[in-house]
């Protein structure tokens, strides 16, 4: 009960002003039958029904090789990461001991000591390959290092390069967001092809600071500083990313990628 504004006697509360514009609460005259059978497609808390599945569990990549082969890439991590060896997979021990879980990620070597692991893409997300995987699908770990690396370079085609120049400095990027372009560096037609367009200019300095970019830039001679700001950009860019991978600045050498020296190339 509240006072009147007007000075008068005290009121009833005001259910229009408290609810708005609602319909007016309906109110039971009976109770409930708890025995009656239950409408199926009455909704639950205004939530709809979920939708049916399409594909059988069995079919899903996860489990189906005919499905994962192409959907698999490559992906590095960070130095550190720990998984299970690729060059060291027994799969008579795995199906021996196929009643223990094999959860740690197939973990291979990628140039300059970079850890390589393989991914399902899922879309909005990746499923890590595992040794779980490996025992579903029944293959060899060089099958599924064949069909990443495939698919990766059929992707690598059609992928843009973004080309920035200022003076005599000049940075090739991929930055596609699709999250394989640092892993390109793994291809030999990117290595030829940042080769061609920086090589001429003095040595190809690369940065993988993180899953979602790769970039080279050429040192030219008496440009030091150069290799400064490059060195700086790669932490920089590496600390504030989501999926960092590494801080180092690589070079690429007569076709592979070392760890960048300093301004002064080795004997």
């Amino acid at each position: 009960m509240e006072r009147d504004s007007n000075g008068g006697s005290d009121v009833g509360r005001d259910y229009e002003r408290d609810f708005g514009d609602e319909a007016p609460a309906a109110l039971r005259d009976s109770p409930p039958d708890y025995l009656a059978p239950i409408d199926a497609d009455a909704p639950v808390s205004g939530h709809q029904p979920a939708p049916e599945p399409t594909t059988s569990p069995v079919e899903a990549p996860e489990q189906d090789w005919t499905r994962a082969r192409d959907l698999l890439y490559p992906a590095f991590r960070p130095v550190g990461t720990q998984g299970l060896p690729v060059d060291a997979i027994d799969r008579e021990t795995l199906v021996a001991r196929a009643s223990q879980s094999h959860a740690q990620p197939l973990l291979d070597v990628g140039p300059a000591e970079l850890p390589v692991v393989y991914t399902i893409d899922a879309g909005a997300y990746d499923i890590i390959v595992n040794g779980d995987h490996l025992l579903a699908w029944g293959v060899e770990p060089s099958e599924i290092q064949d069909a990443a690396i495939r698919n990766l370079a059929a992707w690598s085609a059609t992928a843009p390069w973004t080309d920035e120049v200022s003076g005599d400095r000049r940075l090739i990027s991929s930055d596609t967001g699709n999250g394989w372009d640092a892993v390109r560096i793994l291809l030999p037609e990117v290595v030829a092809h940042l080769t061609a367009e920086l090589g001429p200019a003095g040595r190809i300095l690369v940065g993988l600071p993180e899953r979602h970019l790769l970039t080279a830039g050429s040192l030219r001679p008496g440009d030091d500083d150069f290799a400064t700001l490059f060195a700086d950009f790669i932490v920089e860019h590496s600390g504030g990313a989501d999926e960092p991978i590494d801080r180092r600045v690589f070079e690429l050498v007569d076709g592979r990628l070392v760890e960048f020296t300093g301004i002064h190339p080795p004997a």
